[in-house]
């Protein structure tokens, strides 16, 4: 019979401290399956690739979140299942989101506020008096595209692409099989169920 005795599990560091999952107690949080997400994104290096996107044109002096760490916030609380924006008043003292944000001293500063997140959400290609945060939708475009690379197969099917990345194995480039919508969410086109024939 296999005795399973790990009494905590670690995970990549936030800046200089330790995240660490433990079964003592303490703080404590239902959202920590999270943590794999965070995991995830930092391997792919999508968060600070996807806030390359964006062009802010806020004042410096009086900002407390950048774009990447407004995006993440934003980005895993909807993966948390905290898709209304006023969830976020009370999840912007969240410990646990402050590290997936990547806010560094998380649970000290606060994260933004809904009406932060809803200027962001309603970002165009062009910033205005009160939207001062622009994207740029082909940048967007090409990143959803490099990181969920799609090939289409000749009858219209997609299907995830495998193998190394066309640019460093040099073969041409993936055609892009789904859309991009106007918040930029990659919509996969998916092959239809193998029926009778």
């Amino acid at each position: 019979m296999t005795e399973c005795n790990q009494s905590q599990f670690e995970f990549a560091p936030h800046f200089s401290r330790p995240v660490v999952a433990q079964f003592e107690g303490g703080q404590i949080t239902s959202d920590g399956g999270a943590l794999l997400l965070r995991e995830t994104d930092r391997r792919l290096n999508v968060m600070p690739r996807l806030a390359a996107c964006f062009d802010d044109h806020r004042n410096p002096w009086f900002t407390q979140c950048s774009v990447e760490e407004l995006l993440g916030q934003r980005i895993y609380g909807l993966a948390l299942g905290y898709e209304d924006l006023n969830d976020h008043d009370q999840l912007r003292n969240d410990p646990l989101l402050g590290v997936l944000a990547g806010k560094r001293e998380a649970g000290e500063e606060p994260l933004a506020g809904k009406s932060t997140l809803n200027r962001l959400e309603l970002s165009t290609e062009k910033p205005d008096r009160y939207k001062k945060i622009s994207y740029q939708q082909g940048r967007i475009d090409k990143l959803l595209v490099d990181v969920f690379r799609v090939e289409v197969s000749p009858g219209g099917h997609s299907r995830a692409a495998q193998g190394p990345s066309p640019k460093r194995a040099g073969a041409p480039q993936a055609q892009k099989s789904g859309k991009v919508d106007s918040c930029g969410a990659f919509c996969l086109l998916a092959e239809p169920p193998a029926g009778p024939n």
